[in-house]
């Protein structure tokens, strides 16, 4: 632990990708402050300082969390109905406390009307961030690579409504390596938007061939209407925006909404991005 709080802040480290922006930031000997709900759960890392808070919704001990901080890494906050008034609470939290320098997870395509109905509270958090007067930075990110062999059920089929539409998926890792390099050099990237997205643009039908090449597992492809889609997702009690949000992910592929492949990653990272075959081998692989 560090004597001083740390003038780098990033949220999300007990998470699947802040914990791995945290681990990179740790590996280039970069000292940061992580705010956490729970100390216990924090990574132990070299030159980490564990900070407490509620959480994105609580003004007020945000702004004591994040006092001191210039650079800001905020992930964004678990999929719920008031995500979006958190992440504006959170905003004007860092901008009450100084902080100078935002560098947001957002979504590839986040607009007020995407057809991903998550994609659109991406937008209003860019645009919230924007209207703060901080200095920003957003990496919009694809669906992630790492949850596509998750899609099929038990049957190894992969349901949704995504005809032959088209996703660049992008590898977890290859969007916490980006975060990290622009969080080594911030001001470099001060007011950029980048999309990060995987090499390659799949449909369903060849995600489900390279599954089953690459895992000897036989996975298919369904290619539901919105009628069965939301039908087929009713079996799991959920609020109607989390079955929107689920439908949603699929008929964003099939209007080309997240199709573009992006160099993105490359730039930042200087490696090419993880393919979805290199992904299962990986994985294979140990």
């Amino acid at each position: 632990m560090t004597t001083q709080a740390p003038t780098l802040a990033v949220t999300g480290s007990t998470g699947a990708l802040g914990g791995l922006v945290a681990r990179g930031l740790a590996a280039q000997g970069v000292e940061q402050r992580l705010l956490v709900r729970s100390a216990g759960r924090a990574p132990d890392l070299a030159g980490a300082h564990v900070v407490e808070f509620p959480g994105y919704g609580d003004r007020a001990a945000a702004v004591a969390a994040l006092a001191g901080v210039r650079t800001l890494l905020m992930v964004s906050g678990a999929e719920s109905a008031e995500r979006l008034e958190q992440h504006r609470t959170f905003v004007d939290a860092a901008a009450e406390a100084g902080v100078g320098h935002v560098v947001y997870t957002s979504f590839q395509g986040a607009a007020p009307d995407c057809t991903f109905t998550l994609g659109r509270d991406h937008h209003a958090t860019e645009a919230h961030l924007r209207a703060s007067g901080l200095t920003t930075t957003f990496l919009r990110d694809s669906f992630y690579l790492d949850f596509l062999p998750d899609m099929a059920g038990e049957d190894g089929v992969i349901r949704g409504p995504a005809g032959d539409g088209r996703v660049a998926a992008v590898a977890r890792a290859d969007v916490a390596r980006s975060a990290v390099e622009v969080l080594l050099d911030p001001a470099a990237h001060a007011g950029a938007t980048y999309d990060l997205t995987g090499p390659e643009a799949l449909t369903m039908t060849e995600v489900a061939e390279t599954i089953t090449n690459a895992t000897g597992r036989t996975v298919t492809f369904h290619d539901e209407t919105l009628e069965e889609a939301y039908a087929s997702r009713r079996r799991w009690e959920a609020p109607q925006w989390q079955y929107d949000a689920w439908v949603s992910t699929y008929v964003a592929m099939a209007r080309g909404e997240v199709a573009a492949v992006s160099g993105d990653v490359a730039r930042l990272t200087g490696r090419e991005p993880t393919s979805l075959a290199g992904l299962l081998a990986e994985r294979a692989a140990g």
